[in-house]
C-alpha cells in the first residue's frame, strides 16, 4: 500500500477518483435494486394473504348458500316426498347449479362418517367410505373437514388435484355440517392461481430492474467517458504548468533565473510563483556567501591541520616518554620488591613469625599483586602468551596460600573446597591474574571477621571457580569490569583488577557470572576442561 501511494500521479488519482465515483453509482444501483426486490416481496407477502382471505370468505359464502338452500329444500319438501327423493333432489340440484366444467371450485358432500355423497372431481368415490383419506404430506383430510364442520365450520389447508391442469397443489376448503342429515358440505379453492400472478409478476419486475440496470450503466459510461475527457483536458493544463516549474528547476541549479508569472495559467500556480523566485534567489545567494566562506574557510583548514599536526607529534612523543617512564619505574620496583620479599622470607627463618613484620609481609604482597597487573597491562600488547596444561587445584591453592598472610593482616580466613577436577589448557600468568584479582578484592571488600570461600567443581563438563564472600551489595555487575570502575569509592585502588579479568575471559571464553545481594557476593568463572586451542602441538 506504502509502495502504491508513493507511486501516485494526477492521472492514477484522477483515474481512482472516477472510480470511486463508479462504484458509488454501482453501490447505489444495488441498494435501488435490493429496496425493490425487498418492497416485492413484502407486497407478495400482502397479496397472497388478501388472496387467501378473498378466496376463504368466498368458500364459506358458497358452502352457506348451500346449506341455506338444503335446509330450505328439507322444510318445504318434508311431507311431499320421502327423505331418500328429497336428498336425490337436493344433490342433484347442488351438481346442476355448480357445475363448471373444468373448473377448480365445485361443491362436495360427505357423511359425518366419511361416505362420499357428491365429489363431482371425483365421481368414481360416490358411495365410499373416505375417512382414511390423506394427501402426499400425510394429512388426514376428511377426519379434520369433519372435526371443523362438527365445530361449527372451519377451514383445511391440505394438497389436492387441481381438475384445471390435473397437477397437485394447495387447497384450502370451508366445510360445515347440515346436522339434521348428518351432512358435511364445503368447497374449496386451489392457491396456485395466486402463486401464477406472483411469478408473473416478478417476471415483470425482473424486466424493469434489468432495463433499469441497462439505463444506470449506459449513463454511468456516458458519465466515465465525458468524466476521462475532462480529466484529461485538466491534466493537460496541470503538466504544462508543471512543466514550467521542471524546467526552471533545472535551469535555476546553474542560474540565477526568476519564472515569468505570465507564463503561470492556475491562480493557485500564480502565488507560488513569487515564493519560489524569492526561494532560488536566497538559495544563489547563500551559496555565494558559502563559496566566500569556503575559501576563507580552507586557508583556516590549513592552518590548524599543520598545528594540530605538530601538536600529534608532540604528544606522541609525550606518550612515549610516559610509556618509557612506566615501564622503567615498574622495572625498578621489581628489584626492591623481591630484595624486601626475601629478607623477610631470612628473618622469619632465623627468628621465626612476627607480628610486625607479617604485616609487613602482607603489603608487600599487595604490592606485588599491583605491579604484576602493571607489568600485565604494559606487555599484553607485545607479548604472545604460551599456554600449557595446570592443574587448576593445584594452582589454586598455591594462590590461595600466597594470600593466606595478607587475609589474615585484615581479619579474614581463606575457606577452600576444591574438588579434583582435572587441568585446563590455560597461561599461567593470565590464570594467575584471574585468580588474584578476585582473592585481592575479595580480602579488601570483605565485611571484617567474615571467611572468604573458594570453590571449585564441575558442572556439564566444564569446571566452575567461585569466590564467595559476605560484603556490601554490587548495585552494578556489569560496570564493575570497567577501567578504573569502583563501587565503594572510600577504598583504595585504581579498579584496574577486573578490568584484566574480564579482558582475559572475554579473549579466552570464559563465562562470568556475578550474582550480589545484601548478604552475599558471588563470583562464578566457567572454564572449558581438557580443552586446546586448534592447532596447538599437545
Amino acid at each position: 500500500m506504502k509502495k502504491f501511494l508513493s507511486n501516485l500521479s494526477l492521472h492514477s488519482i484522477n483515474f481512482l477518483g472516477i472510480i470511486v465515483l463508479f462504484l458509488f453509482a454501482l453501490l447505489f444501483t444495488f441498494l435501488v435494486i435490493f429496496e425493490e426486490y425487498r418492497d416485492f416481496e413484502q407486497e407478495s407477502i400482502h397479496l397472497r394473504n388478501a388472496y387467501l382471505a378473498t378466496q376463504k370468505a368466498k368458500a364459506k359464502e358458497e358452502t352457506q348458500r348451500v346449506l341455506e338452500y338444503i335446509n330450505y329444500s328439507d322444510t318445504t319438501m318434508n311431507g311431499k316426498l320421502d327423505p331418500g327423493q328429497i336428498k336425490a333432489h337436493v344433490i342433484n340440484s347442488i351438481e346442476h347449479l355448480f357445475d363448471r366444467k373444468g373448473g377448480s371450485s365445485y361443491i362436495f358432500i360427505y357423511t359425518l362418517e366419511g361416505i362420499n355423497i357428491s365429489d363431482p372431481n371425483k365421481p368414481g368415490n360416490r358411495g365410499k367410505n373416505m375417512i382414511e383419506l390423506q394427501d402426499t404430506n400425510g394429512k388426514y383430510i376428511l377426519k379434520e373437514l369433519i372435526n371443523e364442520a362438527e365445530s361449527g365450520g372451519g377451514y383445511v389447508e391440505y394438497l389436492w388435484e387441481n381438475p384445471v391442469n390435473a397437477q397437485l397443489s394447495a387447497k384450502v376448503s370451508y366445510a360445515a355440517s347440515y346436522k339434521p342429515w348428518n351432512w358435511l358440505v364445503g368447497t374449496g379453492v386451489y392457491l396456485d392461481e395466486i402463486d401464477a400472478m406472483i411469478h408473473e409478476k416478478k417476471e415483470k419486475m425482473k424486466e424493469r430492474l434489468i432495463r433499469y440496470i441497462m439505463e444506470v450503466l449506459t449513463l454511468s459510461s456516458i458519465l466515465f467517458w465525458i468524466a476521462w475527457g475532462g480529466i484529461k483536458l485538466i491534466n493537460g493544463v496541470i503538466q504544462k504548468e508543471m512543466s514550467t516549474f521542471r524546467d526552471f528547476f533545472r535551469k535555476s541549479v546553474l542560474y540565477n533565473i526568476v519564472i515569468d508569472k505570465r507564463q503561470i495559467k492556475i491562480k493557485e500556480f500564480q502565488v507560488l510563483v513569487a515564493y519560489v523566485n524569492e526561494m532560488v534567489s536566497a538559495i544563489h545567494e547563500k551559496n555565494r556567501e558559502l563559496r566566500e566562506l569556503n575559501v576563507s574557510l580552507e586557508e583556516k583548514v590549513l592552518q590548524k591541520t599543520a598545528k594540530l599536526q605538530d601538536q600529534m607529534q608532540y604528544n606522541e612523543k609525550l606518550v612515549a616518554a610516559q610509556d618509557s617512564f612506566i615501564k622503567h619505574s615498574i622495572h625498578e620496583v621489581n628489584t626492591p620488591l623481591a630484595v624486601i620479599m626475601t629478607h623477610i622470607d631470612i628473618y622469619k627463618m632465623k627468628h621465626g613469625e612476627n607480628r610486625y613484620l607479617t604485616k609487613i609481609e602482607a603489603a608487600a604482597k599487595m604490592i606485588s599483586t599491583i605491579y604484576e597487573d602493571l607489568s600485565y597491562m604494559v606487555k599484553k600488547d607485545r607479548l604472545h602468551y604460551e599456554k600449557e596444561w595446570i592443574d587448576i587445584r593445584d594452582y589454586l591453592l598455591s594462590r590461595t596460600k600466597f594470600f593466606e598472610e595478607i587475609a589474615h593482616s585484615n581479619e579474614h580466613r581463606i575457606v577452600t573446597e576444591l574438588c579434583e577436577c582435572g587441568s585446563i589448557w590455560f597461561n599461567d600468568l593470565e590464570l594467575q591474574r584471574i585468580i588474584d584479582n578476585n582473592l585481592s578484592n575479595a580480602i579488601k571488600y570483605a565485611k571484617r571477621g567474615t571467611d572468604i570461600r573458594i570453590e571449585l567443581d564441575e558442572k556439564e563438563g566444564d569446571i566452575v571457580m567461585r569466590f564467595v564472600t559476605r560484603s556490601k551489595k554490587i548495585e552494578d555487575t556489569k560496570k564493575i569490569f570497567e577501567a578504573f570502575h569502583r563501587e565503594d569509592k572510600v577504598k583504595t585502588g585504581f579498579g584496574l583488577g577486573l578490568e584484566i579479568v574480564g579482558e582475559i575471559c572475554e579473549q579466552e571464553g570464559i563465562m562470568i557470572d556475578v550474582v550480589s545481594s545484601e548478604a552475599m557476593t558471588i563470583f562464578s568463572y566457567r572454564f572449558k576442561k581438557g580443552k586446546k586451542d586448534e592447532n596447538t602441538p599437545a
